[in-house]
């Protein structure tokens, strides 16, 4: 979909967009009570729930889009502690917002976030910043529940801060400043219990995860396979249920002579749903020398996607690589990750 069909796409409020397959239950907003005993990884939820769409527009050079669903439960994460964040009787809905870049159509996770406004009448609502998060069915995006105050029109107006994750061949050189847009939501709370709410009472909590929505304007949030992964791919691992994929370029557009570049892929397994807002320290060693050591950077590349990297000064082909998790990934989760990607595992890979 290019650039055009997606601002042509800017009014389309009230477009539902379904959860999946299977059979449906009646629709609330209230959630099942969860599983018990829930793994220490990812696992099926309870349930999924359906998403409208509440428009789309261009701010600066970020393209958003915002969703709306029923109000959800969900976990914030400081540190390794997550803490769920219950649904309040006034929410009327969760609102998601999806960061892209217009020309590529991929995901951003900006780690300065983003704020939304909402007004009706010239009034406003709501005016607080969602927070960063990953669904099984959603990926990544920024959401929260918001109360509003009954049906009708309301302006919803978002600013996306500049991008502080280094930017890498095609991405060089954009997003570095804020960009805002507001789009008109007519809501109607019919339209919104309208949508779809799948429970799954036989293969809740087991070791698995609902598919990723296929959505026709808004992109999905994953990144690539690993043997999709341009250079040389070292390794991957398991870690504490994320799954981490070491890449090693040499001949990168954006590297200069003799030097090499390290990328970790850190991502959900199952449905590749990025793991952004990490941190990661990083060695690397060849011939018995201590090349690099230190933390490694947030970065996006169009065909590594969302990663963690650092440029080496050496020409090695097959070093050493040790990945050492200072830190999980710091958003919060939709049921089904509160309970992975939690802790700090560290893996290696010997050259050769």
């Amino acid at each position: 979909m290019n650039r055009r069909q997606f601002l042509a796409s800017a009014g389309l409020a009230g477009t539902t967009v379904l959860a999946g397959c299977g059979s449906l239950s009646s629709q609330s907003t209230r959630a099942p009570p969860l599983v018990e005993n829930r793994p220490d990884a990812t696992y099926r939820p309870t349930h999924a729930e359906g998403m409208g769409m509440a428009g789309i527009a261009q701010a600066g050079e970020y393209m958003v889009g915002l969703s709306y669903s029923f109000p959800h439960r969900f976990w914030t994460v400081t540190g390794t502690t997550a803490e769920k964040v219950d649904i309040r009787s006034e929410d009327s809905v969760h609102l998601m917002a999806t960061i892209w870049d217009p020309e590529t159509e991929m995901v951003l996770p900006v780690s300065a976030g983003l704020s939304i406004t909402i007004e009706r009448d010239g009034e406003t609502v709501a005016d607080k910043s969602p927070w960063p998060m990953i669904s099984q069915n959603m990926g990544f995006h920024y959401g929260d529940n918001y109360a509003l105050g009954g049906d009708g029109v309301y302006q919803l107006s978002v600013r996306v801060n500049g991008m502080g994750e280094r930017r890498l061949g095609a991405l060089e050189g954009r997003f570095n400043e804020a960009g805002e847009a507001t789009v008109e939501f007519d809501f109607a709370q019919n339209t919104r219990d309208q949508l779809s709410f799948e429970e799954f009472p036989d293969s809740q909590g087991e070791r698995a995860a609902v598919d990723l929505m296929n959505m026709d304007m808004v992109p999905t949030s994953q990144v690539p396979e690993v043997s999709a992964l341009p250079g040389t791919v070292l390794g991957t691992d398991k870690g504490s249920d994320g799954v981490y994929a070491v890449t090693w370029l040499q001949d990168a557009a954006f590297l200069a002579d003799g030097e090499s570049y390290l990328a970790v892929s850190a991502r959900t397994p199952y449905n590749r749903v990025p793991l952004p807002m990490m941190s990661l320290d990083g060695t690397v060693e060849a011939d018995s020398e201590t090349l690099f050591e230190d933390a490694l950077t947030a970065a996006v590349h169009p065909e590594l996607g969302y990663h963690y990297g650092a440029i080496v000064e050496t020409a090695a082909q097959a070093p050493s690589v040790s990945v050492d998790v200072v830190a999980p990934p710091q958003v919060s989760r939709h049921e089904g990750y509160e309970t992975a990607f939690l802790t700090a595992p560290s893996f290696s890979f010997a050259s050769g």
